[in-house]
């Protein structure tokens, strides 16, 4: 069943169609929700299960009336879906009215209850990304003078000391969302702090510098301790992110040994998607002799030790780290600067990906094997690697030197 207005015998008024329209804005596409007038009140009516419920609600029948219900009617909706076993209309009306009647709020009871709610969130995360911001909000809350008066006010003074823009603001306000719309729908929180969609343009991501083949051998001969030597061999031959250097495993395949990488990458959002272990396939370096083949599966089916690289989750900032002591590494960044690009710990994966698309004719490889083997969605890897990705648009410009 779609969305319609009720039958009326007179000629519905404008904003009765325009508060009808905003509510579908927020409803699936088949929901069976409508609103009517009764007795000058606005009258909800579910259907839902062959059922049919109904709740009036306060409000009246008005444009101001309308526009003043929006917020609670939403709230109203999501509590009723969040519930699996038997959907109340009045039951879901009475949480979101019970949210509003909250003086004091125990955080500390509230903020266990919601690191329940989020089991997928490793500790380091939780510690990271849901606390700082948490905190910020619980103390907002707790004034006794200029408290913020709404969600959006709660949302932007919260979120006041990260960069507009940037990576990190994006991070706290999916937090800090993700807690609002928890506690409202459970009516642990006034319902007057339902989150707003905030829309912010994402700083422009900088380009990353990709390592030339010449300039990985420098690297490589200018490390003293052969442990890291090794890592950055495996960084490079693998395109591998540096927090796979934990995760490397052997595995017996159809066709012999094969080489693994078993670490799991969260995939964004809130339903704990994360990335699948990896076969790797190997792109190696060349010179002006050729192809080196420096034997790191069998290097590792022996046991060479790699250079250690931190806690977990802390291999990028170990690797970056002992990069920026090399003076070698120093003087690629400043090239890298030059170019309006930055030198990164990712470089050596950035190199796998250049190289895998200037070598993908000759290796009849397309942008969904690329993907496949550097752990990306085909989406993904055009996202992040588009640049490097073959086209004949300049070489048709380059024929006319040529001729």
């Amino acid at each position: 069943m779609t969305w319609c207005s009720m039958p009326v015998k007179t000629k519905t008024e404008s904003w009765v169609q325009t508060f009808r329209e905003q509510l579908k804005s927020f409803m699936a596409p088949k929901a069976a929700w409508y609103v009517q007038e009764s007795r000058g009140k606005i009258r909800l009516l579910v259907k839902e299960d062959g059922k049919t419920q109904t709740l009036t609600l306060e409000n009246d029948w008005s444009l101001k009336g309308a526009t003043e219900s929006i917020k609670r009617i939403s709230l109203i909706y999501k509590n009723f879906y969040s519930d699996l076993g038997n959907r109340s209309l009045e039951k879901s009306a009475t949480v979101v009215e019970k949210s509003s009647s909250y003086s004091e709020i125990d955080f500390k009871e509230l903020f266990i209850e919601f690191r329940a709610f989020c089991p997928s969130a490793s500790e380091e995360t939780w510690n990271k990304s849901y606390v700082p911001v948490l905190r910020i909000a619980q103390e907002l809350l707790e004034r006794s003078q200029k408290k913020p008066q709404n969600g959006e006010e709660l949302m932007t003074y919260s979120l006041k000391k990260w960069e507009m823009g940037s990576r990190s603001r994006q991070i706290a306000r999916r937090a800090l969302q993700k807690f609002l719309d928890w506690a409202i729908l459970r009516g642990k929180l006034p319902r007057q702090y339902a989150p707003v969609q905030m829309k912010e343009t994402l700083k422009k991501k900088r380009i990353g510098y990709a390592l030339r083949e010449d300039q990985i051998l420098q690297l490589i001969a200018s490390e003293k301790d052969p442990r890291w030597q090794f890592n950055f061999q495996l960084l490079a031959v693998y395109g591998l992110r540096p927090e796979e250097l934990r995760f490397l495993v052997i595995k017996d395949g159809v066709r012999g040994k094969e080489l693994w990488t078993t670490y799991e990458k969260s995939m964004g959002g809130t339903k704990g998607q994360k990335t699948e272990p990896r076969k790797l396939a190997p792109l190696l370096i060349k010179d002006g002799k050729g192809f080196i083949n420096w034997n790191l599966q069998e290097r590792l089916e022996k046991d060479e030790a790699l250079a250690p690289i931190g806690k977990e989750g802390k291999a990028s900032d170990a690797l970056k780290t002992r990069l920026s002591r090399n003076p070698v590494w120093n003087k690629f960044k400043k090239q890298a600067e030059k170019q309006k690009e930055v030198l990164v710990p990712y470089a050596f994966r950035h190199r796998y990906a250049k190289i895998a698309h200037s070598r993908s004719v000759e290796m009849n490889l397309s942008i969904k094997d690329i993907a496949f083997v550097m752990g990306h969605t085909v989406e993904v890897h055009q996202q992040n690697y588009a640049r490097f990705m073959p086209e004949d648009t300049h070489a048709k410009f380059e024929k006319q030197l040529a001729a």
